[in-house]
């Protein structure tokens, strides 16, 4: 008897429908094809004994499984369930005309417990837009699936509940979720606040500069000044993330399983800290079988790389199409993938190899030699998709005894999500510009215009600081972030003389 039923492989961020058909006939033996992987070729062991221990088993006859389309790699455990129920269906040993309405997967343990699996969130938008009735899924995954609308959802424990679902004898109920309550309750307060940073006014100043314009930022200064503690908070200021963004965002870590068992969607920007030791491929995806890298997970959020000397250059250089194209593509001999990795970058590093620079107290132990070599493991092209270089200075003593709290990240949130509302209104009509730090140089002139004493500001600080070619263009765009943060149409010469301090390593005795 021929039995078809669906299950579903992810690739990208996108999933493909699975045909998996099984057909029992007379003989004896065991045949699975279709490109299968050593996981998927390994679930008939874990379904004769889930089976055998529900009261089932699996027929000692020929077992035919074709998992169409056969050029396509199949891989993981997720077929488990898929498997066994069309074994089930196959050799008469359940009823199930309805079976093929419904879009089956699962890990099975021995004893026919479901495991999670990963992907849940992109298998469920293609079978809703394929037209299942609904998707059968371990119950862990049942919030996550339920997101999608129009597509009955169905969390099971283990592999009786379906086979009772499909003969008529449960009382499962659909997952339902209010996709929109669920995203406003994820919108918790956050972690960290910039109420609890003492001191530091201008680094927090600089801060908000770059999150109202989703500039890169790099912040370079001693050890112990504060520079770590001050990127973990700069999620808290960021707009709250729209259902769309997080939709997109709860996607990825979907693909990757790291969405934790029975929560929906994603609420909080994601912020990813990866090691100095990572390698190229775990920080902009791709491997055997291609899985999203940190760029991508840390899509719509922050990436945060400390001690950005100290990264291997190779993985450096490997961001820098990623931050200019804000996608990341990883091409195989037989297909092509594309992750979303809109971030924003915010890095750190020491001035030297010591740690100082230029200190009065004597810490600087490195040669000119030695520090210039430090600081040139930075390249010049990575540094120019970088808006802004600020200094970090230790706190005094007097800054950290004081009692009065800073200004909340609530408030500073505030006036971050007005500027983003204006530059949404600046570039309205167009698709692949939503803030400043995305701007063209066609958009740059034609959004950044001066007047003769802001022109003239600029030029004598180009000069006298020694400021390159590629500091004009951050210059003007974080300048114009600045105008908007204080509703400004035009820019001044104010936010002109701001905007300058905020290229620290294009000056001289930096990096030259």
């Amino acid at each position: 008897m021929l039995v078809k039923v669906y299950g579903s492989a992810v690739f990208g961020v996108d999933a493909t429908t699975i045909t998996v058909e099984v057909n029992v006939d007379k003989g004896i033996g065991y045949h699975l094809v279709g490109l299968p992987d050593n996981a998927v070729k390994e679930s008939n062991y874990r379904i004769a004994a889930a089976l055998q221990n529900n009261g089932f088993k699996v027929p000692g006859k020929k077992i035919t499984i074709n998992m169409a389309p056969a050029d396509l790699r199949k891989e993981g455990s997720a077929y488990d369930l898929t498997l066994a129920m069309g074994i089930l269906m196959a050799s008469s040993q359940i009823k199930g005309e309805a079976i093929s309405d419904y879009l089956i997967m699962g890990e099975l343990s021995l004893d026919g417990g479901l495991q999670p699996i990963k992907g849940v969130l992109p298998i469920a938008v293609q079978a809703r837009k394929e037209g299942f009735k609904g998707f059968i899924l371990p119950k862990q995954n049942g919030n996550e699936a339920a997101i999608v609308g129009d597509l009955e959802v169905y969390g099971v424990e283990n592999i009786k509940e379906v086979i009772d679902f499909f003969e008529g004898n449960s009382t499962i109920q659909p997952t339902i979720v209010d996709t929109r309550k669920t995203f406003y309750d994820n919108l918790e307060h956050p972690e960290f606040d910039f109420s609890e940073v003492k001191g530091q006014e201008s680094i927090k100043r600089c801060m908000e500069i770059a999150a109202a314009g989703g500039h890169n930022i790099i912040l370079i200064g001693p050890p112990g000044s504060g520079k770590t503690m001050l990127a973990k908070r700069l999620p808290s200021i960021l707009p709250p993330m729209t259902l769309h963004e997080a939709l997109e965002t709860t996607k990825i870590h979907s693909v990757v399983g790291r969405i934790k068992a029975h929560s929906g969607l994603m609420g909080q920007r994601p912020f990813r800290a990866p090691h100095h030791t990572i390698s190229d491929v775990a920080l902009v995806g791709g491997g055997a079988y291609p899985q999203p890298g940190e760029i991508s997970l840390s899509h719509n959020g922050v990436l945060f790389l400390d001690e950005l000397p100290e990264f291997k250059r190779t993985v450096l250089e490997v961001m820098r199409q990623p931050l200019e194209d804000r996608e990341v593509t990883i091409s195989r001999a037989r297909f092509t993938v594309t992750y979303p990795s809109s971030f924003m970058l915010v890095a750190s590093m020491n001035p030297s190899p010591s740690g100082y620079f230029n200190d009065t107290e004597g810490h600087v132990t490195s040669s000119p030699q030695e520090m210039q070599r430090y600081l040139s493991k930075v390249s010049g092209p990575l540094l120019d998709r970088i808006d802004i270089h600020i200094e970090v200075q230790p706190v005094p003593f007097e800054k950290l005894s004081e009692k009065r709290k800073g200004e909340s990240s609530c408030t500073i949130r505030e006036r971050v999500t007005k500027a983003r509302e204006i530059q949404t209104t600046r570039f309205k009509q167009s698709k692949t510009t939503h803030y400043n730090a995305q701007m063209t140089v066609k958009q740059i002139r034609a959004n950044c215009t001066l007047d003769a004493v802001s022109m003239n500001l600029l030029k004598v600080a180009m000069e006298r600081l020694n400021l390159s070619a590629r500091a004009y263009d951050r210059i003007l765009k974080v300048a114009r972030t600045i105008a908007d943060l204080d509703s400004s149409k035009k820019i001044l010469s104010d936010h002109i003389s701001e905007a300058i301090q905020y290229r620290s390593l294009d000056r001289e005795g930096w990096l030259g």
